[in-house]
């Protein structure tokens, strides 16, 4: 029965890692045992738009039940997406109005960080949401970042 459980745990650990790009952090409270509690800023490409990277700060839980990926991470983030390159749609398919661009983990199994793209059309911008969300209880906290695009670039939009 300890090996189904632990099988398990590992199963659920590698299950909704995003590829993330760590830039930094900076420790918050000093921890004896385990890593430092911390604030670490990622660096997430949009996986349908060429040109845009979303940079993501969040509070991450140290400690020992951190240290050992047992901690739940507080529910605040924040988040900038800026255009970083030629804008481009490289996967050929039209967007969708609203499309879920990142889901990753902030705790054993119930917590989720997600990012939201919404699509502008009418301003000819992209908006990302940042939010938490847990099977039983969300949290309402959330950022919200845009990224305006060049004149004459239009979204591929699914009717």
């Amino acid at each position: 029965m300890p090996i189904l459980f632990a099988a398990t745990l590992l199963v659920l650990a590698a299950c909704g890692k995003a590829e993330g790009e760590q830039v930094g952090s900076v420790d918050t409270v000093f921890q004896w045992l385990g890593p430092d509690h911390k604030i670490v800023v990622e660096a997430y490409d949009d996986p349908k738009v060429a040109g845009v990277t979303c940079y993501v700060s969040r509070a991450k839980t140290g400690g020992i039940k951190g240290g050992l990926g047992l901690a739940e991470d507080k529910a605040e983030a924040s988040i900038a997406c800026r255009q970083t390159g030629a804008i481009s749609f490289p996967t050929g398919k039209p967007l969708e109005q609203q499309e879920e661009v990142l889901n990753e983990r902030i705790s054993l199994v119930f917590k989720k960080l997600r990012v939201v793209r919404m699509v502008d059309a009418k301003r000819n911008a992209l908006i990302y949401l940042t939010y938490s969300d847990r099977i039983i209880e969300g949290s309402p906290q959330n950022s919200l970042t845009a990224v305006a695009l060049p004149a004459g670039t239009v979204v591929p939009l699914k009717k």
